[in-house]
């Protein structure tokens, strides 16, 4: 039988491992190697949506956050939407992340899950959540470019991190960044790398969801004008 897009995406997150060194403070959490139900549940979500050998288009997040992919292994995927929209339940954890609701919201306008994945694939650069300590020692979600330090350190493991994200069967003509400094980060890359043909930049979940959520609606829009490919 074919390798599916699905087999392909389990299999790099079965082998997804970052040893490289991090500035003090930082921390990566692998939630495939912490949580046995997590590459349950990853794997039931691509069976169900990405079984097939469809080529689809980019969507580039930061890096997981410690409650949506840091937790389910889905990204912008809390428990409760995986539950609520696509129908897998996860026992060993219960989750709530601002940049799914948007992101389901939106996805909900689009058509719906099904419709959605079938026509895009989200990932991030660094596939793995980063988190950073606190002077009074709590941990907080850490961006990739947080620390010019951290962006060096982790800058060759993203861009073959994106190179592998290619590989499965991905549209390279057009490519959909999430937030205004990722995006300038990607560029670089991409500048380096030459990953992408062209990069088109939409404002991310979490901003829009913590700042912008009155005007929730004209992002929608926007996100359905930058996708929607008839």
């Amino acid at each position: 039988m074919s390798i599916t897009f699905a087999d392909k995406v389990i299999d790099f997150n079965r082998h997804l491992k970052f040893e490289g060194s991090l500035p003090n403070g930082f921390h990566v959490l692998n939630p495939y190697m912490d949580n046995p139900e997590t590459m349950d549940v990853m794997k039931q979500f691509y069976y169900k949506y990405y079984n097939d050998q469809v080529q689809r288009r980019f969507i580039i997040g930061i890096n997981p956050s410690r409650h949506g992919a840091g937790v389910t292994g889905v990204p912008f995927t809390d428990t409760k939407r995986l539950e609520k929209v696509c129908g897998i339940v996860m026992n060993s954890a219960y989750t709530h992340e601002v940049s799914s609701v948007f992101m389901y919201e939106m996805i909900a306008e689009y058509g719906g899950a099904e419709a959605f994945y079938k026509d895009y694939y989200i990932n991030s650069p660094f596939p793995l959540a980063i988190i950073r300590q606190t002077e009074d020692g709590k941990w907080l979600n850490a961006n990739y470019y947080d620390d010019s330090a951290l962006f060096d350190m982790v800058k060759e493991f993203m861009i073959m991190s994106l190179k592998k994200h290619i590989s499965l069967g991905l549209d390279t003509s057009e490519v959909y960044v999430l937030g205004m400094k990722n995006a300038e980060y990607i560029g670089k890359l991409n500048k380096e790398a030459k990953l992408f043909d062209r990069i088109k930049i939409l404002e991310h979940p979490r901003y829009i969801q913590q700042y912008k959520s009155k005007q929730k609606q004209l992002y929608i829009n926007k996100y359905m004008l930058a996708l929607k490919h008839e």
